[in-house]
């Protein structure tokens, strides 16, 4: 792969191409293997790039945004990481903002409070990126992030670019069409309405304060390790909440753990890392739950993070 390799070269510059570098520390869960190449892009242009090189020479290519809601292999990911940075959040008119991929909720929580643009303000401490977030339809408070997307711009793995309304997203509970045609989202415009920003501003508070209290945020872990069940496919004991955490809680796994990996004490559907975990130890206790959930509640629980590189 020496061609590939010098063809991001000529491309980015040496310094910016990284051979067989960690990528635990680019992840919450601080676990993880080397990638081949990894590759943090700066613009949507220098991604397009990325992908046809990748393309020409045969290169398997994974997206890692903020790192959130990932766990990689211990073995390290295959091919090339490419690893957004950067991006722009533009009003597009009072009822639509529009931002890149790479740029955090958090950012975009906070741009739109200081602009009094009301929509996004109970997202306030969410982990990850918005490319992330699209990809898996994140969900916070009975609300999936896909509601309020109005229109993104993709592009597919050759590199062409193309604009899709929201409705043509294939949103569904921690799902959207980019796990299945393997887009990469360049951008996405978001639909607002307007907002005080005094108001909004209490919102996010009270949306963090509520996220402290509930979950495990000291401590290294991806978020919610399982999709909650669903009422219309699963059938969950009489009297158990449609809640993945309770079921784990009730089948009495909370505080147990596997190597350097914890169940949350906090929160049922948390997974930690007490600083020693393999990405090994995290999916045997995430397989461990679900077979204790299986066999005391016959409820099948899905995974909700998204595995990278070889287990």
């Amino acid at each position: 792969m020496s061609g590939f390799q010098d063809a991001l070269t000529a491309a980015f510059g040496s310094d910016r191409i990284r051979r067989n570098v960690s990528l635990a520390g680019l992840t919450t869960f601080r676990v993880g293997g080397p990638a081949d190449w990894l590759l943090e892009t700066r613009t949507s242009e220098e991604m397009l790039t990325a992908l046809e090189l990748a393309r020409r020479d045969g290169v398997a290519v994974t997206m890692l945004g903020g790192g959130s809601n990932v766990l990689i292999a211990d073995a390290g990911i295959r091919g090339l990481v490419i690893r957004p940075r950067g991006g722009s959040i533009d009003r597009v008119d009072q009822a639509q903002v529009r931002a890149d991929a790479p740029v955090t909720i958090n950012g975009l929580v906070r741009w739109m409070i200081l602009h009094g643009a009301a929509g996004l303000e109970a997202w306030a401490g969410t982990p990850g990126t918005v490319g992330g977030a699209i990809f898996g339809n994140a969900h916070f408070g009975g609300r999936s992030i896909g509601e309020l997307v109005a229109s993104v711009r993709l592009a597919d793995r050759d590199g062409a670019t193309s604009d899709v309304p929201g409705g043509a997203m294939a949103f569904g509970y921690d799902r959207s069409r980019l796990q299945d045609t393997r887009e990469v989202l360049l951008s996405a415009t978001f639909r607002v309405a307007p907002g005080d920003p005094a108001a909004l501003r209490a919102t996010a508070r009270a949306s963090l304060a509520f996220r402290k209290r509930t979950q495990p945020l000291e401590t290294p872990s991806a978020g919610c390790v399982f999709q909650n069940p669903d009422p219309r496919r699963d059938a969950v004991p009489q009297g158990v909440p449609y809640s993945a955490g309770a079921l784990v809680d009730r089948a009495g796994l909370k505080g147990s753990g596997i190597g350097g990996a914890r169940v949350s004490p906090t929160h049922g559907n948390f997974i930690v890392n007490d600083g020693s975990a393999t990405a090994e130890d995290i999916r045997r206790l995430i397989e461990l739950c679900r077979a204790e959930v299986r066999e005391q509640f016959g409820v099948e629980l899905r995974e909700e993070i998204v595995y990278m590189g070889v287990f």
